[in-house]
């Protein structure tokens, strides 16, 4: 999954299997999308970990500098963790 607004990595499970994810950014708000295995069908995850959130942050403040996001999209989805995690260490 790639293009503009949309940021993916990979994972694994708690079994050891692959998982790949995607957050993509639809208006003020992102949607993230997983799926284990690649042949597998892509599913939206509802309630997104926090290391899933702590990925997409990184994701957004690596594609800042090259003009990818907008200079105030950290700050938006770190506000985004705080309102979902309030414990985090943003």
């Amino acid at each position: 999954m790639s293009g503009r607004g949309v940021i993916s990595w990979k994972t694994r499970t708690p079994e050891g299997e692959r998982r790949e994810v995607y957050a993509k950014k639809i208006g003020p708000v992102w949607n993230f999308h997983e799926r284990v295995g690649r042949f597998e069908e892509w599913r939206t995850v509802p309630e997104p970990s926090l290391e899933d959130w702590q990925e997409l942050l990184d994701g957004v403040e690596r594609r800042v500098p090259r003009r990818l996001m907008p200079p105030d999209e950290p700050k938006r989805v770190r506000q985004l963790i705080q309102r979902h995690y309030p414990d985090a260490d943003v």
